[in-house]
């Protein structure tokens, strides 16, 4: 929604101003792009289910290292590199 307001003669910037600020905050258009600024676009089912193997397979390679108990930071690291070179 666009506003426009137009100086009169008898009109000083600083009222113009004042005028134009207090129509955009009445008319809720600040808040509503505040609330919506951070807002993401949901993923596709495609990606989702990437996400979720993505996920198992991780978390059935780490399950299997701390058995072993070779599972640290690196090791991890390790682990991210190689699951995303598999697919």
């Amino acid at each position: 929604m666009v506003y426009v307001y137009k100086k009169s003669d008898r009109d000083t910037t600083d009222n113009m101003i004042k005028s134009f600020t207090r129509k955009v905050q009445q008319s809720g258009v600040l808040m509503h792009v505040r609330k919506n600024r951070f807002a993401q676009s949901k993923k596709s089912k495609t990606a989702r289910r990437q996400e979720a193997l993505y996920k198992n397979k991780m978390r059935k390679e780490v399950n299997k290292l701390k058995k072993l108990g070779r599972f640290d930071d690196d090791a991890f690291k390790e682990l991210k590199k190689k699951i995303k070179k598999e697919e």
